[in-house]
């Protein structure tokens, strides 16, 4: 019932393959939940516009092993089938945390296939390949005994010669082929300096998931793919033996308690310039009893009236900077109830907004919210990596002292040094460098670094109590 998309390397077609299947099965009427590898956010925005049910991220950096199973399981019980799409090369992860961990794998595809016990579908681009293929494949097969490669996808083969010359070569060592995509470049989906384009910015998207499923059709062998899709995992695969501590217990997990008696509305800015929100933290801010009101800084002219609470997610400030100065009564509502005191959490992209000034990537400043004594401008270099943090000071979200993991991506900078920081950070190698940063002003909590709540629920508790707070300080 479960199938992971993984590739030898990034770039070798990994997310248009994915797309493909997940259009495909849902042209032919499956209830299709996907999944993604790691901490990105626009992998599975497409996701969740092919499927219409939202993409679950699989971390164990930012969350845990136990944590990955328990998603997991969670959200795909209710599927007829399941596609995990993976990221970078198949064994691509971070120097291991864990100390039975000896490839140095630890949040890779390979390690997800590991915790979930799941075959791997490898994605190979053929540019430049013909016998050599063997031995990539080979490789990638053999290197871990735990992981079942059950087949290979050949991307971009460049005519019918070609893929006799790898079909003879898979054949020397036994691989079954899944799938063949000829060289294509009338099916495209645009990127810019982050990735890929958001769904809600691409044109025609509907029309490319159309010929993406029709790809589909003609060019995976469905016979050997939907048997596989058809397989029911094992709680008992070696992994698990290995390290029971990735086991998810047999027990479901305990519903959280709502928190407050009073219903909590926490404003969610949702739009194209911010939708980067990993879909569990928002559903446990409904879990705990909050009201999630969407409402969009581009496009709306007041902000949602009877709040108790704001989130600013990620996305393209940058990109949407003009649109964003120019609804000025809205920056002036946003500053003064933030000034007042509501709670407030802003990430990444939202601590860009709320910001002084914002120096784009045309080298144009434009004035954003202004509750940030600081402005940001875009670079060059990209900032990107997971982090270990410790809270310096209390917050609407965390105590001081308290520790989280997160991830940074971004190519902003601020242009002044915060003397009281929110967090202490660094990076996971031992030689990594600690460094501060994050704001925190009236109960605003603003940061670069973007955070997963599943394995720390504590901290929505903390937002909708201060949220509550809030509520009651007003009457």
């Amino acid at each position: 019932m479960a199938l992971i998309i993984a590739g030898n390397r990034s770039g070798v077609g990994k997310t248009t393959i994915t797309l493909a299947m997940l259009a495909y099965l849902v042209e032919q009427k499956h209830q299709v939940q996907s999944f993604k590898v790691g901490p990105d956010y626009i992998d599975p925005m497409f996701h969740r516009a092919v499927t219409s049910l939202p993409c679950r991220n699989l971390d164990p950096v930012i969350t845990s092993p136990n944590y990955v199973r328990e998603c997991f399981k969670r959200h795909a019980q209710n599927a007829d089938q399941i596609i995990i799409e993976g990221v970078m090369g198949l064994f691509d992860g971070i120097s291991s945390i864990d100390s039975k961990n000896l490839l140095n794998d630890y949040g890779s595809t390979a390690h997800i296939a590991r915790i979930l016990n799941l075959p791997v579908v490898l994605v190979l681009d053929c540019s430049g390949l013909s016998t050599s293929i063997a031995a990539i494949a080979y490789g990638y097969a053999n290197l871990d005994s735990q992981i079942k490669v059950a087949g290979i996808i050949l991307n971009k083969v460049a005519s019918d010669r070609h893929l006799e010359l790898l079909k003879t070569a898979l054949n020397s060592i036994n691989m079954p082929i899944l799938g063949v995509l000829k060289r294509n470049t009338l099916i495209t989906i645009p990127d810019r300096h982050l990735g890929l384009v958001p769904t809600a910015e691409v044109p025609g998207i509907k029309r490319i998931f159309t010929q993406l499923a029709d790809l589909a059709r003609t060019s995976f062998n469905w016979d050997k793919l939907l048997p596989l899709l058809n397989y029911h995992p094992s709680n008992s695969g070696e992994y698990a033996k290995q390290y029971p501590d990735s086991q998810l217990s047999l027990k479901e997990s305990t519903p959280l308690s709502p928190l407050s008696f009073n219903p909590i509305r926490i404003a969610i800015a949702q739009d194209r310039a911010f939708n980067f929100y990993y879909q569990d933290n928002l559903d446990l801010l409904q879990e705990l009893g909050a009201e999630l009101v969407f409402w969009s800084p581009l496009k709306d002219h007041k902000i949602p009236q009877n709040i108790q609470g704001l989130y600013f997610g990620g996305g393209f400030p940058e990109v949407f900077a003009e649109q964003l100065a120019a609804n000025l009564k809205v920056q002036q509502q946003l500053k003064r109830i933030i000034e007042s005191g509501i709670p407030t959490y802003a990430e990444c992209g939202g601590l860009m907004y709320l910001c002084q000034q914002l120096t784009d990537l045309k080298e144009q400043t434009w004035s954003m919210v202004g509750v940030i004594p600081n402005s940001v401008t875009m670079q060059s270099k990209l900032t990107l990596g997971y982090r270990k943090a410790i809270a310096l000071q209390n917050s609407p979200l965390i105590q001081a002292h308290q520790s989280v993991k997160g991830h940074e991506f971004h190519r902003s900078q601020l242009t002044v040094p915060n003397p009281n920081p929110q967090w202490q950070l660094r990076g996971f190698h031992s030689f990594s460098p600690q460094f501060q940063e994050g704001w925190n002003i009236a109960q605003l909590h603003a940061s670069y670094l973007h955070l997963h709540w599943g394995e720390t629920k504590f901290l929505a508790h903390r937002f909708i109590q201060s949220c509550r707070n809030y509520q009651s300080s007003l009457y």
